[in-house]
Order: structure tokens, then sequence, then C-alpha cells
């Protein structure tokens, strides 16, 4: 019965794939965002003992045992011999562990950083691979009403024959162009094929469910973007990573001042003598730095700058990257106004004169196909720049946009 209910719950989840679906679908699905998700627990495990001091030791042994001398082998012999028994504790200097527990808290912000930038990188994959799949639909679904349209074509040249307006071979061409768009319409197929399992990457079996035909709205505002270009997670990862490279800086420094221990004994002799308790301190002596703690350091900061310099690198290059996304979606935007607003009417128009031409008796079969060409070309052309525009939309979108917010 519960296998039954569950069965029915897939089948009455089951429907449309929208873009919002799919991209809370590819998050939940994720094996890189659960890896992300491990390594924040493990740091944050690994965090908890971080200050703590080192475990307790507890000791055993025999000291001042004769080994010559009348008293030799004997436990009970000389006053001096006794067995002991106590515990040590070594107490880290209070800068190291507080150092310690910085680099373990930066640690934790690291790992939760590489999950925001791989949670940017795994929405973006999906909204490309959503949107590329829209868009290949929308050509195969011009193919069916050129399919449509070239019927009617066939009976139109049928009739041109039927009348002696044309010659016969003319009767040919339709099929040969039919021929053509179905070779067009097998490579759309086969991308069509393809985008399906680049989205079955991210979303598993739901990239199979049709999609919801409407696309999200995604508001490219440069100014904004602009703004809020230190805000991406890439950059962000820098800020986490710069304060665990600065406390492992401390904590490098920290190794010049002294850590000491304590030990506790309690040392049984024999009863004539009368048992003993001893303490003893132990401290650190760093008599090498130069040659020992110095190195370190200075191989600490060098990380530090590194970090600095590579997030300055990262920066310069997300400049360019949002200007040049800028400047590509505005330039497909002013020509997709330009083919939807002068281009198509422009080949409609060409394609009607044409065809009352050709019906006319006034221009031949040929013409007629080079401007149905043309207008089947700037349909394609017009839904590629829509697919470009949308794609670099979703890149400044989910890179330095409203998905930040």
């Amino acid at each position: 019965m519960l296998a039954l209910l569950a069965g029915m719950s897939g089948l009455a989840q089951a429907g449309p794939l929208s873009f919002n679906a799919a991209l809370d679908i590819a998050e939940r699905q994720s094996p890189n965002l659960a890896s992300n998700r491990a390594q924040i627990q493990a740091a944050q495990s690994a965090a908890i003992p971080a200050g703590a001091l080192p475990d307790p030791k507890i000791f055993a042994g025999i000291d001042n045992y004769p080994v010559s001398g009348p008293d030799r082998g004997q436990l009970n012999g000389d006053s001096m011999t006794m067995q002991k028994i106590g515990v040590m504790q070594e107490f880290p200097n209070a800068a190291k562990r507080q150092a310690r527990v910085a680099v373990a808290e930066a640690s934790i912000e690291t790992a939760e950083a590489q999950r925001q930038v791989e949670r940017l990188k795994l929405r973006r994959a999906t909204a490309l691979a959503w949107l590329n799949r829209y868009y290949l639909e929308r050509k195969v679904s011009l193919f069916d009403s050129l399919d449509k349209e070239n019927l009617l074509w066939v009976d139109a040249v049928r009739a041109q024959v039927a009348s002696g307006r044309t010659q016969i071979a003319d009767s040919v061409i339709p099929k040969q162009e039919a021929a053509q768009l179905a070779d067009r319409r097998d490579d759309l197929i086969r991308d069509l094929v393809k985008s399906k399992a680049n989205l079955r990457r991210y979303v598993g079996g739901e990239a199979d469910e049709p999609l919801v035909d409407a696309l999200p709205a995604l508001d490219i505002d440069a100014g904004h973007l602009r703004q809020h270009l230190h805000r991406h997670p890439e950059l962000q990862a820098f800020a986490a990573a710069t304060q665990k490279a600065q406390a492992e800086v401390r904590e490098a420094q920290a190794m010049k001042k002294s850590d000491w221990g304590v030990e506790l004994a309690y040392q049984r002799r024999d009863p004539r003598f009368g048992n003993m308790v001893s303490v003893q301190f132990t401290f650190d002596i760093p008599v090498s730095p130069s040659t020992r703690q110095d190195p370190r350091i200075a191989a600490k900061q060098q990380e530090l700058y590194r970090i600095d310099a590579d997030r300055e690198a990262m920066l310069r290059d997300h400049t360019n990257e949002l200007e040049n996304d800028l400047a590509d979606y505005q330039s497909l935007t002013r020509q997709l106004e330009r083919a939807n607003q002068t281009a198509l009417p422009l080949a409609q128009q060409k394609v009607d004169l044409q065809y009352a031409g050709y019906r006319a008796g006034k221009s031949d079969l040929m013409a007629v196909l080079a401007a149905r060409r043309e207008i089947i070309d700037q349909r394609l052309k017009i839904i590629d720049m829509e697919a470009q525009r949308a794609a670099v939309a979703a890149q400044l979108y989910f890179a330095y946009g409203g998905d930040q917010q």
C-alpha cells in the first residue's frame, strides 16, 4: 500500500517543468552541494575541540632503582627507591589557542563560501540548460508550421502547373524543399535530445517532462550589477580565505611564545621510609626562532599576500566579464528589436511579392524559393538571438544580480 501511494504521489507531482522548479530540483539533487554540506559539517565538528587543552597524560614508573651496590635489584632496600604514578597536563599559550579557534571558525566560513560558489555555478548551469532546451523546442515548433506552409505551397505549385503558367519540372521543387527542411529538423531533434541529456544532469528524470511555456523574468540593471560586483560569491570566498590565512599567521606567531605543562606524581616507598608527592612544571624555550618559527611565519604571510593578489586578479576578470556581458546583452537587445520590427516584416513582404509575381507568371519559382528561405533563416535567427540574450541575462543575473539578493 505504501509503495502504491508513493507511486501515486509521484504521478500527481509530475507535470510541466518550470524554470524555477528546475533550479530547486537541481539544488536538492546536486551531489556537489551534498559534498559541500558534508564539508561544512566537518568544519563545524572540527571547530568544537579547536581551543581545547590537549588530553592529559597518565604516567607510571620507578625512580632511583638501584642497579649496583648492596641494595641492587631491591625495591625496598634504599630509601630513595619509589614507585610512582601521576598525571601530566600541557597548556599551550593563550595566543596559540585563540588563533586555532579563529582558524577553525574561518574554515567554516570558507566551506560555506565555497558552497555558495558551487550553488552559483549549479543554478547558472541549470538555467542555461533549461533555456537551451526551451529555444530548441521553439525552433522545432517553427518547423512544424513550415511543414504546413509547405503543403499549401505544393498545392499552389500544382495549380500553377495545371493552369500552364509554370513548367511541369517546378512540381519537384517543393518536394526537394521539404526534404531539406526534414534534414534541418533532424539536426534540431538531435540537438534537442542532447539538451535534454544535459538538463538531466541537474534535474534527473524531470528533464523528460514538458517545459512550462513561460520564460523567467530576469531583470538586468547595469548600474545595479556594477554596484554589487564585489558581492559575487567567488569574491566573497576570498574574504573567508583571508580570515583563515590571517588566523594562521597569528598561530605561527604564537609559536614564539612558550607553552607550559604541569606534572603531579604520587611516589610510594617502603613503609619504613614513607610516601611522597611531587609537582613539576615544564616550559618550552624557543631557542632558534630565526630557523624555526620565523620561516613558518613568513610562509603564512606569503600565503596571505597570494590570496590578496588572486582576489585582485579575479576582481579584474569579473569586471571585464561583466562589461563584456553587458555589452553583448545591449547589442542583442537592439539587434532583436531591429529584426522583429524591420528585418522580419521586410522578409515577409518580399515573400508575398515574389509569390504574387509567381502566381501572375511574372517571376519564377526559384525566386519565390529564395525569398522563402530568407524568411525561414530570419525566423531562426530571431530565435537564436532570443536564446543568446536569455543566456547572457541568466549569466548576469545568477552571477551579479537579483539571485544574490
